[in-house]
């Protein structure tokens, strides 16, 4: 059974978005599909300032298995990327939702966390892939 945590939102194609605090959003791929995709051996990320919309793609995620684009589940401004994916790729496998999150945005409009999935009805949709 996959990890899925309760504060977090969850877009369909398996990207996960954090509220943080400071009122940015980091996003990352959930732990089903860190598992479906086997060892992550490399990410490309959005650029830093980039402006992405919800559903755009941001960056790729390529494992042993496939490779896989990644979307931006809200709309906003990159204003971090995390670097040391570039290093260890495998951070994706070995903690998804803490260390091997892929890049944070300042968002333009923060009720599109709203259309995102919550916990019980990404983990629903997941358990029917």
């Amino acid at each position: 059974m996959s990890d899925i945590r309760s504060e977090l939102k969850y877009a369909s194609s398996h990207e996960w978005a954090r509220l943080e605090e400071d009122g940015t959003v980091t996003v990352g791929i959930s732990d089903h599909a860190q598992d479906a995709l086997g060892d992550v051996v490399y990410v490309e990320t959005p650029e830093v300032g980039q402006t992405l919309n919800a559903g755009e793609e941001a960056g790729v995620v390529e494992s042993v298995k496939a490779a896989s684009d990644i979307y931006a589940p809200i709309s906003g401004e990159v204003i971090a990327v995390n670097e040391a994916l570039e290093d260890e790729p495998e951070t994706v496998n070995s903690s998804p939702y803490d260390d091997g999150w892929f890049f944070k945005v300042k968002p333009s409009d923060e009720s599109e966390l709203d259309k995102l999935m919550d916990a019980d009805a990404y983990r629903a949709e997941s358990e029917e892939d």
